[in-house]
């Protein structure tokens, strides 16, 4: 038996989304992306052992515009979760919690992701 009058549950259409949950949310994927980034850098740099054709293999796939956008979502994400983390630091010292410092640190976190990301390539290509 249903009953019309209950109240809907805040679902994906009718949620407004904050900047704190999406940081969060971001957080948590960045967090699987960068495990799993780590597992294959490890993955390369042990493929020395088998030889260096093997290591020239996946320098050669690295290279490629594929490689280069996959490296630099990866330095995208470990930038993001800096200061993500950085921000989460902060919380557990106690500063930050009200509402427009919040939105203000989110903000931090995103826009300083991407200057982040940039800079890091930059220096990667010592320009």
């Amino acid at each position: 038996m249903k009953n019309k009058n209950n109240p809907l549950s805040p679902h994906i259409q009718i949620y407004s989304w904050h900047i704190s949950s999406l940081i969060s949310i971001s957080n948590r994927i960045t967090g699987v992306i960068n495990i799993i980034a780590l597992t294959f850098i490890s993955i390369w740099i042990s493929s020395l052992l088998l030889g260096v054709t093997r290591y020239e293999f996946i320098e050669n796939i690295l290279n490629s515009f594929l490689g280069k956008f996959i490296i630099i979502g990866i330095i995208w994400s470990f930038s993001f979760q800096i200061l993500s983390e950085i921000r989460h630091l902060f919380w557990d010292l106690g500063y930050g919690f009200e509402l427009k410092t919040s939105r203000i640190t989110g903000l931090i976190v995103i826009f300083g992701s991407f200057i982040l990301t940039v800079l890091i390539y930059l220096l990667g290509r010592q320009l």
